[in-house]
């Protein structure tokens, strides 16, 4: 399935799936640490907005992902059927229910720390670009929360000395150019952010791809870094630092990074993360692609996102919860980029 596949090829069942998710209660695996013995742990309690699909990150980029499809195909034969989407968006995206969103997450600071807080932000620019009364209200309530991630990505930075380089959630560079795309930050937290991606990565060369993939992985650490090193780079700076960090792109060695990853047990939920893996591979690989001249490393990159996406989009919609709740969403980003 080449990456020309358009995404309103899927706008209606990854719309059909993506409502389905964010209004399951149940089940739900709350990150929440209990301090008392009476302390109410109900989702809807806890996360009256994103109380649904599984987990936070997964409801918060849910939302995104219809909130996205509103914009792209919304009133089209491609995505019938919208009342739908904005009556449950306009129920769970009020004022009440996002001021105990963001109470919560100031007062519960590394809760979703940085994965959750670039979704929040990545949907509040989506409900920007809706420009509709709608777009407008579901704004509106978002910016307590988009302030709150803004003041604790703006704290959290100067002592994160170090990122976090694994494939899993707290992943450093996938959330901070997540961010960065979104628009969303005021100036202080964007020159921040910028100022600590090149200060973590500007001079890593020698990625160790061989390394990859790790057995639960939805994110490759090594295109992760180059992804968001192509958003606070020069154009004409990237192209080399990307021949430093990933010289047999070049050379036209064997790379890890271009092979699709076997998932042998796609119902295991983590060994499952593989399927999210090759479509957010093909996501990145084709956005470094785009960010290179022509040539052989542009040419082995687009291939080699074209074999990942084609792995990865029939697994997105089996009936099955563990991949079903948020496999949509990195498939979206693979057909229509962040």
């Amino acid at each position: 399935m080449p990456l020309s596949t358009p995404l309103s090829t899927y706008a209606t069942p990854f719309a059909r799936l993506a409502l389905a998710n964010i209004t399951r209660e149940y089940p739900n695996f709350p990150a929440h640490l209990i301090g008392s013995a009476d302390e109410r742990i109900e989702p809807r309690t806890l996360h009256p907005a994103f109380y649904g699909a599984y987990d936070w990150h997964s409801s918060a980029h849910m939302h995104w992902l219809l909130v996205r499809l509103l914009n792209r195909y919304g009133g089209t034969p491609a995505l019938p059927g919208t009342e739908a989407v904005v009556d449950v968006l306009d129920r769970h995206l009020t004022p009440g229910n996002l001021a105990v969103e963001a109470a919560y997450l100031r007062d519960h600071p590394s809760f979703e720390r940085p994965y959750g807080w670039a979704w929040l932000l990545a949907l509040a620019a989506e409900c920007r670009a809706r420009g509709t009364r709608e777009g407008a209200r579901w704004t509106e309530a978002l910016a307590p929360a988009v302030a709150v991630v803004d003041r604790l990505l703006a704290d959290w930075l100067p002592r994160a000395t170090y990122p976090v380089r694994h494939g899993n959630h707290p992943n450093s560079a996938f959330a901070l150019g997540l961010a960065l795309d979104s628009g969303e930050l005021s100036a202080g937290t964007e020159q921040a952010v910028r100022e600590r991606l090149l200060a973590w990565f500007a001079d890593d060369h020698d990625a160790p791809a061989h390394w990859e993939p790790s057995g639960q992985d939805f994110l490759s650490p090594a295109l992760s870094e180059a992804d968001a090193v192509r958003r606070v780079l020069p154009a004409a700076r990237f192209a080399p630092w990307l021949d430093r960090f990933l010289p047999a792109l070049r050379t036209g060695a064997p790379c890890a990074l271009l092979d699709v990853p076997v998932v042998s047990d796609h119902a295991d939920p983590q060994i499952g993360h593989l399927l999210g893996l090759a479509l957010s591979r093909a996501a990145a690989l084709r956005s470094l692609a785009d960010a290179l001249p022509a040539g052989p490393v542009r040419d082995r990159l687009s291939t080699a996102a074209d074999a990942h996406l084609a792995a990865g989009l029939p697994a997105v919609e089996r009936g099955d919860f563990t991949t079903d709740h948020w496999l949509a969403t990195f498939a979206t980003l693979a057909l229509d980029g962040h």
